[in-house]
C-alpha cells in the first residue's frame, strides 16, 4: 500500500503545517513515510505546496507525479493539480477560494468552505485543519483520531493552548465533509 497525498494553496495558509501533521500521524502509526515541501521565496501569498506519502514499505522516492489524493486549499491550485490526480483519487478542495467547482468526474470530490467554516469557530487560521479534517473521513490509512494525536504530540509545547481550537476544526472538517461527501 502507498498512498501520496499533495497539499497546495497559498504561502501562509498552513500548506506545509497540514502535511507535517499528516507526516507525523503516519510515522506514530508505523508507517514509512516522506514529506517533501516546495514553496516560492514569498513569506505569504507566494504559492506553497507539499507532498506526504504514506506507505507499508520502504519509499522510493518522495516525488510524486501522480497523487492519488489532492488537498486544494485555493484556485490555483486546483487548477494547477486537478489533472495530475489519478483516477479514482480524491480531490479536497477549499469552496472559499474556488471560482469553480472540482471538474474531474473521475474522482471523489470534497468541496467545503473551510475559510467560512474557521471563521465561524472564531480563527480564519484554522482553515486548513478544517480541511485535513474533511480529508480524514476519506483516508484509510489514518483515522482523525490519529490525527489529533499527532497534533498534541508535536506540536510545541508552547502552542498547546491551539490545542483545543485546532480539534473543533479538525471535527467540524470531518463532519461538514460527511455531509458534503
Amino acid at each position: 500500500m502507498q498512498t501520496e497525498i499533495l497539499i497546495a494553496g497559498f504561502g501562509g495558509q498552513g500548506v506545509l503545517f497540514a502535511g507535517q501533521v499528516l507526516a507525523y500521524a503516519a510515522m506514530d502509526a508505523g508507517y514509512e513515510v516522506t514529506w517533501f515541501p516546495s514553496y516560492g521565496p514569498e513569506m505569504r501569498g507566494g504559492t506553497a505546496n507539499c507532498t506526504v506519502i504514506i506507505a507499508d514499505e520502504e519509499i522510493g522516492s518522495p516525488l510524486v507525479a501522480h497523487p492519488k489524493v489532492l488537498m486544494a486549499l485555493n484556485a490555483p491550485s486546483l487548477d494547477r493539480f486537478e489533472p495530475q490526480v489519478q483516477p479514482e483519487g480524491l480531490i479536497v478542495a477549499n469552496a472559499s477560494l474556488l471560482s469553480r467547482p472540482v471538474e474531474r468526474q473521475d474522482v471523489t470530490a470534497i468541496t467545503l468552505k473551510a475559510n467560512h467554516i474557521a471563521e465561524e469557530l472564531g480563527d480564519r487560521r484554522m482553515a486548513n485543519m478544517v480541511m485535513l479534517g474533511a480529508l480524514s473521513t476519506h483516508l484509510p490509512v489514518l483515522t482523525l483520531e490519529q490525527i489529533k494525536a499527532a497534533l498534541r504530540d508535536h506540536l510545541p509545547k508552547r502552542k498547546h493552548h491551539l490545542l483545543e481550537a485546532n480539534y473543533r476544526a479538525l471535527d467540524t472538517g470531518a463532519a461538514r465533509a460527511r455531509i458534503v461527501a
